[in-house]
């Protein structure tokens, strides 16, 4: 059909499986075929009886009607059958018989049959690439991205990759290339690297506006992010465990609230990974999903000997159900502002967030009354447990006054 299956849900790979449904498709395509032949036969080997010559005009003109038909009903059977193909399996393709597709791209997406043939406990055929969904919507980006030297050095262009991400097109595709190698220097033995800064030479710089961690520590990165890459003498060194106003929470108190079963947690948008750092000075070990936002954070938070995710919070979390006990997030619940968004991204925190387990909301910046109430009104639906609530004023730098709520929540057994 010269198109190749795409993956739409989750980032794991999408399977077909041989069904009664495969099997009707497979013998209406039979059907077709024969049908088009008979055809074919009956109009190069139908004589009407009033042509007496054989190279008469009448005769090819006739002649050449019926394989301009022939052909209209071919490309209208090959229609059909595609999109009874995309109703039965359920998501859409990329046609890769468009002009301007990278090799590498055709590759990756092709369909592999498994080497021993159909898989007896699940039908399964074959197996096909993992890629975001709306890569269709991108397919010059994702095209050029794929277009690189095989087994050679891979393009500079992490930066097109953090777009596609951007734009809907996550998981990416693998490439065959080497990425560039940096050298890491001054790297600290776990866990003085916690709180050290190695050699800025350690970090790509490419692409991005400042060259050295000064200049990020001299601008507001995002909301939660505010020198946050000053670890030696900044107030990073501080948060978590003194408090400047009354929705910060000290990381003890939140601890003792889990009765001593924190083991693992997840820092969604999590800066420069010290909360992090600070639950792994308690022995806790947490996830850091962020993004390179005009900053080498994934690069910062490894340097650190930390646990960085390259992920964005449109992502469904690539964990399973109910691992964590705990979940951390800031502002990056907003989710662009949209409410049903922050639905989505609700639901995921809850089903990877074990029953008991604590859901830390940490100065949260409610717009006005009704982003607060919005808020309010969705954790109730979930049933959560108030162990901790505040909400108040911050005087912001204009010296305006800003709302913030802070919480730890605790979920419920569910039956």
């Amino acid at each position: 059909m010269g198109s190749v299956s795409l993956k739409v849900g989750d980032g794991t790979a999408r399977f077909k499986r041989a069904s009664v449904c495969s099997s009707a498709v497979n013998l209406l395509m039979l059907f077709s075929v024969i049908i088009t032949n008979i055809f074919a036969f009956y109009a190069f080997t139908y004589h009407p009886t009033k042509l007496h010559h054989n190279h008469n005009p009448k005769n090819i003109a006739l002649i050449s009607e019926k394989v301009s038909l022939i052909l209209r009903e071919i490309d209208s059977s090959q229609k059909k059958l595609a999109q009874m193909e995309k109703e039965i399996l359920g998501y859409e393709s990329i046609d890769l018989s468009r002009p301007n597709i990278a090799n590498e791209l055709k590759e990756f997406l092709a369909h592999h049959e498994l080497p021993l043939g159909k898989d007896s406990r699940t039908g399964i055929t074959e197996m096909m690439a993992s890629v975001g969904h709306s890569c269709e919507k991108s397919m010059d980006l994702l095209s050029q991205y794929m277009s690189y030297k095989v087994n050679g050095p891979c393009p500079d262009d992490w930066i097109l990759g953090q777009k596609l991400i951007l734009r809907g097109c996550e998981p990416l595709p693998r490439r065959r290339c080497f990425s560039k190698t940096i050298p890491k220097v001054d790297l600290q033995p776990f866990p003085v690297s916690i709180w050290k800064n190695v050699s800025e030479k350690s970090f790509s710089w490419s692409g991005l506006g400042c060259k050295n961690l000064a200049c990020l520590n001299s601008k507001k990165l995002n909301k939660d992010c505010t020198g946050c890459f000053n670890i030696v003498n900044g107030y990073e060194t501080q948060i978590y465990v003194k408090v400047k106003g009354k929705n910060d929470f000290l990381i003890d108190d939140v601890l003792a609230m889990g009765n001593g079963g924190i083991r693992v947690g997840f820092d969604m948008g999590g800066g420069s990974g010290t909360f992090a750092a600070r639950m792994a000075e308690r022995n806790v070990t947490v996830v850091t999903a962020t993004l390179n936002a005009d900053a080498p954070f994934n690069e910062f938070i490894a340097a650190r000997g930390l646990f960085p995710l390259y992920l964005s919070l449109d992502h469904r979390f690539p964990f399973y159900d109910n691992v964590f006990d705990l979940v951390h997030v800031a502002n990056g619940l907003d989710v662009g502002g949209r409410p049903e968004k922050m639905e989505f991204l609700m639901f995921d925190i809850d089903r990877i967030l074990r029953a008991g387990g604590l859901f830390w909301v940490d100065n949260f910046h409610c717009y006005n009354d009704e982003k607060k109430r919005a808020l309010t009104r969705l954790i109730e639906r979930f049933g959560y447990k108030k162990l901790k609530w505040v909400v108040g004023e911050i005087i912001n730098s204009s010296g305006k006054s800003e709302v913030y709520l802070s919480a730890v929540l605790q979920k419920p057994v569910r039956v």
